[in-house]
């Protein structure tokens, strides 16, 4: 006897819930669906030698300057792995923020699929500085050690700070007089634009940086991040560390035709101003409720809070977020393109229940 299992798609998820746990939740920007769809129908060449992947290097261009090349990829530990083998070779090693996604967040990735050696750094606020990068950088002829080579930088980083443009060409100019690269990790780099109110470019390619991550699935995009390379020697390794590195998307064009809507246009900064909006909303409200510490300057869409665990735990059921030092209290509360001033202002008046009750 066969069994018939039906295949019609159907909605499966409650689109009133909200939450505050990971611009990833939230769903895909009406722009890029409708881009998704423009570019659907008819055969493309594939593996990226498409229309629509060969009209994004224009795009990538007007915002980081006429040497940039992006090379769409799958996902933002794609995107950091590939970039920073790039700059590297086999015996290098990679300074970073011990707070760093490539540090705490991508299960081993650099290490394991990139064969790197991260060197992380303690910092109070996620930012490196030319001071924090020297204690790695050295020993660059000690064959038992590996060679530090690349400063990676989170932009906006782990903790919602964000590095000025002066910050980051301090940077680059320590890294580059020791003959290191620099990488920027751009998962909220529209954010982080947002807040400075500059270019893109003033702090990446004007800035000196040599390669950088870009960042579009938590500003709207449904998949697909970018690695963008500014500095040419990187240029032709990356066209072969793309697919050893299973980065490589066949139907590209469904990648980049996203990044063309959210890049050729404002898209982008409106997302993120919103967001970043919304986190300030949000901090200037649970600021007023005593017993809850703000951690960090909120400068991008993410506020980092203490507050009672039992607190937490109870506001977790109502809304959905994620503890960042669960022994010490510390939650993350972030925001999307997507977010309303009503879903803030409902969970701040939770906040306020719920600490009245601790």
């Amino acid at each position: 006897m066969t069994t018939r299992v039906k295949t019609d798609a159907k909605r499966r998820h409650d689109t009133g819930v909200r939450g505050f746990a990971s611009d990833n939740y939230a769903g895909v920007h009406p722009e890029i669906l409708a881009a998704l769809a423009l570019a659907n129908g008819g055969h493309q060449v594939s593996y990226g030698e498409d229309e629509y992947t060969d009209h994004i290097q224009q795009v990538f261009r007007s915002h980081f300057g006429g040497c940039a090349q992006a090379f769409p990829v799958f996902n933002g530990t794609g995107a950091n792995v590939v970039a920073l083998q790039a700059l590297t070779d086999r015996w290098g090693a990679v300074i970073c923020a011990r707070s760093a996604h490539i540090n705490v967040d991508e299960g081993g990735a650099p290490e394991r699929m990139g064969g790197l050696k991260l060197l992380a750094v303690p910092t109070e606020d996620g930012k490196l500085t030319p001071e924090l990068i020297e204690r790695e950088a050295w020993g660059w002829e000690d064959e038992h050690r590996a060679m530090p080579q690349v400063v990676s930088i989170t932009q906006a980083t782990e903790l919602g700070t964000v590095y000025t443009p002066d910050e980051i060409k301090d940077i680059v100019a320590f890294a580059h007089e020791r003959g290191m690269k620099v990488h920027l990790d751009g998962a909220r780099i529209a954010n982080a634009a947002a807040h400075l109110d500059v270019p893109m470019r003033a702090f990446t390619n004007v800035a000196g940086v040599d390669v950088l991550s870009y960042g579009g699935t938590k500003n709207g995009m449904m998949f697909g991040e970018a690695v963008v390379v500014l500095d040419p020697d990187a240029v032709r390794a990356m066209k072969h560390l793309r697919k050893l590195s299973m980065q490589l998307a066949s139907k590209m064009r469904f990648v980049s035709v996203q990044f063309e809507a959210l890049l050729a246009k404002d898209l982008w900064l409106r997302n993120a101003r919103h967001s970043n909006a919304m986190a300030a909303r949000l901090a200037a409200g649970v600021r007023a409720v005593d017993g809850v510490d703000i951690l960090h300057p909120v400068q991008a869409n993410g506020v980092f809070a203490r507050l009672p665990h039992d607190v937490s735990v109870r506001l977790q059921k109502q809304f959905r977020f994620y503890f960042w030092d669960e022994s010490d209290g510390v939650v993350r509360w972030m925001c999307s393109y997507d977010t309303t001033p009503d879903d803030v202002d409902a969970f701040v008046e939770a906040v306020a229940e719920e600490m009245s009750r601790a």
